[in-house]
C-alpha cells in the first residue's frame, strides 16, 4: 500500500498485489499463533532436567555459546515471529524475577497451548479456555502452598541451602562439581545477606573468570578481585594492612576546558613548564602520602613520569580500574571515592588486611586480590576453566544458584522437584474440575494434562519410557498420598524426592505456573494478525 498524489494534489492509495495477500483471522490466526509458540517450546523441551541436552548457538560474529539455560538459548536465538517473541519474553521474565526455571516455564506454556488447540478444534471459545486456565492456575497455586514445606536454616547450618542449590546445578554442565559450587554460592549469599530484613543484594557479589586451571580451582574470595596489576613492575606485590586511596581524578596536570595553545620559544620556558608539571605530580603524590595512603587505586591512567615518581616515593598504584570495581572496593574496604586531590583525607581511606598481586600459569596475566577488608559484605567468586565457553556457562550456572539461595532466604518454603509438584498439582486440578459445571471444566482438565508435560519431558530426557514412568509415579502418589514422589532421573532407585534431596523454591514454582498461564491467556485472545501492509 502506498500514498500518492495526482496532478491536482489530491491523494489516492495504490494497492499492490491485493489478490495475492492473505490475512489470518479467527481459528486460523489462533492455530498459527499456537504453532509458533509450540515451535519455541519444543526447542527447549530436550534441555529440561539433569539429563537435558545442551544447545550450541553461533552468533553472526562467529562466537559460539554452549548452554542448556532456557533464557540464554532464547536470548541468543534470532526470533522474528511476534508470538514466538512473547515466549522469549516469558523466559526472560522468569529469569529476572526468580533466576531459575526458565526452561520449565516455556515447556509448560507450550503444553498449555497444545491442549488449548485441541479445545479450540472442538468448538470451545478461546475466552472460555482462557477463563478455565485462570481457574485451574489458582487451584494449582493453592495446592502448591498446601504441599510446601518450611526449610529451616541458619548462619551455622547452611546445609539445607546447599542441597537446594545442588538441585539447580544438577541440570548444568558443571554438575560434576555441583557440591563445591553450591557451597561457594551459598557462602557468598550468606556473606552479603541481611537476614533480619530477609534481603540479599546480589550486586555485592562479583563473579570473575579467568581461562586456565580446572573447574575445581574455583574459589570464593572475601574481598574484591580486580583484573589489573601494579602500574610499575618494581612496585611491591604484597601490601599488608593497606590504606587505600580510591581516586576518580587523574594523576596529571589540570587542562583548561577551552581550546588552548602554548608557545615555547626558549629553553628556559621549556624548563619552567617541565618543572611546573613535575611540581603538580609531586604535590599529588605528597597529598596521598600525607594522609597515610599505602596504595592508590585510580580510575584513570597516568603517564610514565607520574608512574616513575610513584615508584620512587614508594607509593604502589593501580590504574584504569573500572567504575563498578571502584564502587565494590569502596564498599568492601569502607573507603570513600575521592573526585579531587584536595578532598583527600585519612577518614576517606579504605582499609584491607592484605592486598596481593597473583600471576597465573606461564602467561603474564596478573590479578589483584584485596582481602580481609574492613567490611566483608562484598565478595568475589573467581571461576577457573579450560576455555572461555566453560567459564561463561559456569557464570550462568552460578547466577542461577545465587538466585535460588536468595529466594530461599526471602521465603524459606520449598516443594520437591523431579516433577513431583507438577504431578501432585495435576491430580488436584483434575479432582477439582468436577466441581465446575460450565465449559471451563474442559479447560481445567486440559490444564491438568498440561502439568504432566514437565515430568514427562524429564522422563523422556532421562531415557525412560515417558508414559509408563509417569503413570507409575501418579499411581504411587495416589496410593501413598505422598506428593514427594517424582521422576527418578538419576536412576538412584527411589522415586521419593525427599530421600534424593531434590528441592525447588515455592516462589519459583508458583511463578512458573502463573507466568505461563498469563502468557497463554494473552496468546489465546489474539484472533487477528495484522501486518503494516494491511492498514
Amino acid at each position: 500500500m502506498a500514498l500518492a498524489f495526482d496532478d491536482f494534489g489530491r491523494p489516492f492509495i495504490i494497492i499492490k498485489e491485493q489478490e495475492q495477500k492473505t490475512r489470518l483471522r479467527g481459528l486460523d490466526a489462533h492455530k498459527s499463533n499456537i504453532s509458533a509458540a509450540k515451535a519455541v517450546a519444543h526447542i527447549l523441551r530436550t534441555s529440561l532436567g539433569p539429563k537435558g541436552m545442551d544447545k550450541m548457538m553461533q552468533s553472526p560474529d562467529g562466537d559460539v555459546t554452549i548452554t542448556n539455560d532456557g533464557a540464554t538459548i532464547l536470548e541468543q536465538m534470532d526470533v522474528d515471529n511476534q508470538i514466538a517473541k512473547l515466549m522469549v519474553e516469558l523466559s526472560r521474565s522468569q529469569d529476572y524475577e526468580i533466576g531459575d526455571g526458565t526452561t520449565g516455564v516455556v515447556v509448560m506454556a507450550g503444553a498449555l497451548l497444545e491442549q488449548a488447540e485441541r479445545l479450540l478444534e472442538r468448538g470451545i471459545h478461546p475466552i472460555r479456555v482462557a477463563e478455565g486456565y485462570e481457574m485451574a492456575s489458582r487451584i494449582a497455586v493453592e495446592h502448591l502452598e498446601r504441599i510446601a514445606h518450611k526449610f529451616e536454616f541458619s548462619v551455622t547450618n547452611i546445609e539445607p541451602l546447599v542441597q537446594t542449590c545442588m538441585t539447580t546445578l544438577s541440570s548444568k554442565i558443571v554438575n560434576r562439581c555441583k557440591r563445591s559450587l553450591a557451597e561457594i554460592a551459598v557462602k557468598a549469599v550468606m556473606a552479603v545477606a541481611d537476614l533480619e530484613r530477609k534481603d540479599v543484594n546480589l550486586d555485592l557479589i562479583k563473579v570473575e573468570g579467568k581461562v586456565g586451571g580446572k573447574l575445581e580451582d574455583t574459589e570464593l574470595i572475601y574481598g574484591i578481585l580486580v583484573d589489573k596489576d601494579m602500574s610499575h613492575p618494581q612496585m611491591p606485590k604484597q601490601i599488608e594492612d593497606a590504606k587505600i586511596a580510591i581516586l576518580t581524578c587523574p594523576f596529571e596536570p589540570p587542562k583548561p576546558k577551552t581550546k588552548h595553545k602554548v608557545d615555547i620559544d626558549t629553553v628556559e620556558k621549556f624548563q619552567t613548564l617541565r618543572q611546573q608539571e613535575q611540581k603538580y605530580f609531586d604535590d599529588m603524590v605528597q597529598q596521598c602520602k600525607d594522609v597515610g595512603a599505602t596504595l592508590v587505586i585510580c580510575q584513570w591512567g597516568f603517564d610514565d613520569e607520574a608512574n616513575h615518581l610513584l615508584m620512587n616515593r614508594n607509593l604502589p598504584a593501580v590504574r584504569w580500574v573500572g567504575g563498578v570495581e571502584l564502587e565494590l572496593i569502596a564498599i568492601a574496604t569502607g573507603g570513600r571515592i575521592v573526585p579531587r586531590f584536595q578532598e583527600l583525607t585519612s577518614e576517606k581511606l579504605g582499609k584491607a588486611g592484605l592486598v596481593r598481586e597473583k600471576s597465573f600459569g606461564t602467561t603474564k596475566d596478573r590479578m589483584l586480590y584485596i582481602e580481609h577488608c574492613a567490611n566483608s559484605r562484598a565478595v568475589t567468586i573467581f571461576i577457573r576453566g579450560g576455555n572461555k565457553m566453560m567459564i561463561e556457562e559456569t557464570k550462568r550456572s552460578i547466577h542461577d544458584a545465587l538466585c535460588v539461595a536468595r529466594n530461599i532466604i526471602r521465603n524459606n518454603s520449598i516443594v520437591y522437584g523431579g516433577g513431583s509438584a507438577e504431578i501432585s498439582c495435576s491430580l488436584a486440578v483434575e479432582a477439582a474440575a468436577d466441581g465446575y459445571p460450565g465449559v471451563e471444566q474442559y479447560a481445567i482438565r486440559a490444564f491438568a494434562d498440561s502439568l504432566d508435560s514437565v515430568p514427562m519431558a524429564l522422563a523422556e530426557n532421562s531415557g525412560l519410557q515417558p508414559i509408563e514412568t509417569l503413570s507409575a509415579v501418579k499411581s504411587q502418589q495416589l496410593k501413598e498420598n505422598n506428593p514427594c514422589c517424582g521422576i527418578d532421573c538419576n536412576d538412584i532407585g527411589t522415586n521419593d524426592m525427599r530421600e534424593q534431596n531434590v528441592f525447588e523454591t515455592l516462589i519459583g514454582k508458583k511463578q512458573q505456573i502463573l507466568l505461563a498461564t498469563q502468557v497463554v491467556k494473552m496468546i489465546l485472545k489474539i484472533d487477528d494478525v495484522i501486518s503494516p501492509s494491511d492498514y
